[in-house]
């Protein structure tokens, strides 16, 4: 079924699709894509150059980093082991539905920037601008800190070596990888994907041994942990603490749809890609961590350092240092160093894309949307290597507080665009049906469909509402007017400054429309062919096909 309604920009005007644009196709894939008529900066597409393996490897392990193996053990510390489990499931589960909304969109509309553009065109410009830049500060912001703690890991061998030696280091390999492409970041990728998925799983079978009495002179553990000192600590407010962490520690699945205007053949890899998500939600979280809280008091002292990059302090290497093992934290401290420096490289794709979708559209400096001829944005690279070059703090006796407001940047900006994703789907599924389309036609549609995106979305206001509650009433109370203020700020910085960039764009537009109706909505831009084959109608959902549903959902 076509769409007969005329394309229009990001603020709702009709405009017309210029007849001499070029046609580009993907690798491998036959479907053309539409021009976006959002775009006011025009610039070479980025290249397509992440295979299948790459964006499951992506999707699977990508994010895996010091918010598991290190800022897991403050979590514990704070909340319990059942707190621990409990917060990582509700945030886990609703990244599922996240991830699997963020899916459809990218199926369909496989452009620059993904969430941030779907925010534009399905919700409003200016709050996708609020979100785009919160997010791109983001990662910008959390660079420098991921170089130091590359650094800091190093140290638990050499702690005779200066940090800014490292971090020189890091900050090479990651221009060398940048200078390569994104064929380098998938590359990369796949092989520390691997390794950190290596790691988990042995953990899992090292803690069960562990647990079961076969390592060590602790004998038999079970549940004993569970019981004394307990299962939550700290009560409610435990309880709460832990989502910050679990958002952090998740921070960066969403990754795999920003992939997606570079992926060869997106129709294939992301479907794919999505899926695996559960199973690192399940396994390599949710498993990982109850193993953890059977082996590992709450109580244990070492959980009070289990912060920033402190690798000597990760809950994982208590957890082998209780059981006797002597050679073990050695080995699983480099799984954690690679871990960090995975989540750097990470960090110049997020924002580098970030920033050349902004700019695209007007809302961030013309020369950020430059890409060069190999498809590389160049000028975000360079900005977001400058960003690191912050990272040399660390050689000042001030570098924890300098850290510390830095990341607070980033500390909500996830739950806001995990939040954004899912109004984003909602918007579009409304758009979708008034303008005449079925769900048929969409090339993949999200395994728990619109309602799905409304339980994401109701699930990321309570983690934040549940941060709120912890910033203004924090673990231990009796602050100062002024450290309760710098505690309530380290939470949720986030929040004045998006509604700053929101309110700013705001004023600047003067479009003061709080949201795109519908029928306005912009769902042919970017957008792949579609073709309605009446035998490809899917059957109807009865009892007895739901579990082959659930099963072609997952695999």
């Amino acid at each position: 079924m076509s769409d007969s309604s005329p394309p229009r920009d990001a603020y709702g005007k009709e405009t017309a699709v210029p007849a001499t644009k070029e046609t580009h196709y993907a690798s491998g894939s036959s479907e053309a894509e539409l021009a976006d008529a959002g775009v006011v900066v025009k610039s070479a597409p980025l290249a397509r150059e992440l295979k299948g393996r790459h964006m499951q490897m992506i999707a699977i392990g990508g994010a895996i980093g010091a918010g598991l193996f290190i800022g897991s053990g403050g979590a514990l510390s704070k909340g319990g082991p059942a707190s621990l489990v409990l917060g990582y499931m509700i945030v886990g589960s609703m990244l599922l539905c996240t991830v699997q909304a963020l899916g459809e969109l990218g199926v369909l509309f496989p452009v620059n920037g993904a969430f941030f553009t779907y925010i534009v065109r399905f919700v409003d410009p200016s709050f996708g601008f609020a979100v785009g830049w919160d997010y791109a500060i983001g990662w910008l912001t959390v660079l420098p800190f991921e170089l130091v703690a590359a650094g800091i890991t190093i140290e638990f061998w050499r702690d005779d070596i200066n940090i800014g030696v490292w971090i020189t280091v890091f900050l090479f390999v990651l221009c060398i990888i940048q200078i390569w492409g994104i064929r380098a970041y998938g590359e990369v990728e796949f092989i520390l994907s691997i390794i950190k998925i290596c790691g988990c799983v042995g953990f899992i079978i090292f803690g069960t041994i562990v647990a079961c009495g076969g390592v060590g002179d602790q004998g038999y553990l079970g549940a004993k942990y569970w019981h004394n000192p307990g299962a939550f600590a700290n009560g409610f407010k435990g309880f709460c603490s832990v989502f910050v962490v679990a958002a952090f520690a998740f921070g960066g699945t969403e990754l795999v749809g920003l992939a997606a205007a570079e992926a060869t053949n997106p129709l294939k890899s992301i479907p794919q890609a999505t899926k695996q998500v559960f199973w690192r939600i399940f396994f390599f979280y949710i498993v990982c961590l109850f193993i953890l809280g059977l082996v590992v008091p709450y109580t244990n002292p070492n959980l009070l350092n289990s912060s920033g990059a402190n690798s000597k302090y990760s809950p994982f290497v208590i957890a082998i240092r209780l059981a006797g093992v002597k050679a073990l934290p050695s080995i699983f401290n480099v799984i954690i160093t690679i871990s960090v420096i995975s989540v750097a490289n990470s960090c110049t794709f997020g924002s580098t894309r970030t920033l050349q979708a902004l700019a695209e559209r007007g809302m961030a400096p013309a020369l950020l949307a430059y890409v060069d001829g190999k498809g590389r944005p160049i000028w975000g690279v360079v900005l977001q290597l400058l960003f690191g070059l912050l990272a040399f703090v660390a050689e000042n006796k001030q570098q924890g507080l300098v850290f510390n407001w830095l990341l607070a940047l980033s500390g909500l900006s996830f739950f806001f665009i995990w939040a954004s994703i899912c109004l984003a789907h909602i918007r579009f599924r409304h758009a979708w049906k008034v303008q005449g389309h079925v769900k048929a036609e969409l090339p993949f549609e999200a395994m728990f469909g619109v309602g799905g995106s409304y339980y994401g979305l109701g699930m990321n206001i309570l983690c934040m509402a549940a941060t709120f509650y912890i910033a203004l009433f924090p673990i231990g109370g009796n602050l100062t007017a002024r450290a309760a203020a710098e505690n309530f700020f380290s939470y949720y910085l986030a929040a004045p400054v998006i509604i700053a960039l929101y309110l700013g764009w705001k004023i600047w537009t003067k479009d003061w429309k709080l949201y795109i109706k519908g029928v306005d909505m912009d769902i042919t831009s970017g957008r792949r062919s579609l073709t309605l084959d009446p035998d490809d109608m899917p059957p109807p959902k009865t009892w007895a096909n739901m579990p082959m549903r659930f099963v072609r959902a997952l695999f």
